[in-house]
């Protein structure tokens, strides 16, 4: 399986100037110890921190201006290593004191597979995925994301085009295709590497955004009534080639819901309403041939029917 991998930067394990960033202690650091060797370890595990310059013998270790105390090669060993050992570590000659190496050590985990999910929110336009790890790695991790349609030499690949840290998006979509898209994930940090592949066939997918602009508004003279207005999400592109069929949802004031519907015209007329009573009101967009899922309720709206002057 060939795939088409989009250029990522990583951050490299190697001399980096130590700032005292989030995820350090800090201990004993003034903010003038210069550059030092970026060492990255994972959380729980024994974590050794080398003295390359003592040459195979014993060597002075501190954490900021903490004296840890002299160890012999091949360094300083971290049992069970948590984030409180995350900071900034020299080692130093045990007798003059001469600083020979300096490691600011941070601590995280290599990523798991991403938690991928991927929503056609303005079909037939575009397909729009994004992920969450699990645990967060607390390491910097990039990310590669890229599509294939079809299989073999015939086979489509594309670039996921990122949209956010954690998000993508790929456009020029086929509908009515039989043959599934693949999105592939791949988190990269100085730990590992992981990758979740995400199959769908396109029309499955479907998930249009809420409803907007929902008004309620009493009818004069019809105590029992409300009506409804709203519009299709604006992420839908061409309602009248693939039009949306409409759910409501209502509660009165101190009651539970009712949910009714599906109805393909984007109004409508709730009937059999208590007299001068607070109702409130959602509705959700599904596509109208059942496609895929139906979409999150819109925002709240309120109305109370007519009553007479």
């Amino acid at each position: 399986m060939k795939w088409l991998w989009v250029v990522a930067f990583v951050a490299p394990a190697c001399t980096a100037p130590y700032n005292g960033t989030a995820g350090s202690t800090g201990d004993g650091d003034n903010g003038d110890r210069g550059h030092c060797t970026l060492q990255q370890s994972t959380l729980g595990t024994e974590v050794l921190l080398r003295c390359l310059a003592a040459a195979g013998g014993p060597a002075e270790w501190r954490q900021g201006d903490t004296v840890l105390g002299t160890y012999p090669a091949p360094g300083l060993a971290l049992p069970n290593a948590s984030l409180d050992h995350e900071g900034h570590y020299s080692c130093h000659h045990p007798s003059t004191g001469e600083t020979w190496a300096t490691i600011c050590l941070r601590l995280g985990y290599p990523p798991a597979p991403p938690d991928v999910e991927c929503w056609a929110t303005s079909y037939p336009q575009a397909v729009n995925c994004s992920w969450v790890l699990a645990p967060e790695p607390l390491l910097d991790t990039d990310f590669l994301a890229t599509y294939r349609h079809g299989v073999g030499a015939m086979a489509e690949l594309g670039e996921c085009v990122r949209t956010g840290p954690r998000s993508c998006s790929f456009g020029d979509v086929q509908v009515f295709s039989l043959t599934p898209y693949v999105v592939n994930v791949t988190a990269v940090n100085p730990l590992g590497t992981a990758t979740r592949l995400l199959p769908f066939l396109l029309e499955n997918i479907i998930k249009p955004e809420p409803p907007e602009a929902l008004q309620v508004s009493p009818i004069p003279g019809e105590t029992e009534k409300l009506l409804l207005e709203w519009s299709p999400p604006g992420s839908w592109p061409f309602p009248e080639y693939f039009p949306l069929k409409y759910h409501i949802r209502y509660a009165q004031e101190g009651s539970g819901p009712k949910t009714i519907g599906p109805y393909e015209q984007t109004s409508h007329v709730l009937t059999g309403l208590q007299p001068g009573t607070l109702h409130h009101i959602q509705v959700a967009a599904k596509d109208l041939a059942d496609s895929g899922e139906l979409s999150a309720w819109s925002r709240p709206a309120s109305g109370t029917p007519w009553t007479e002057p």
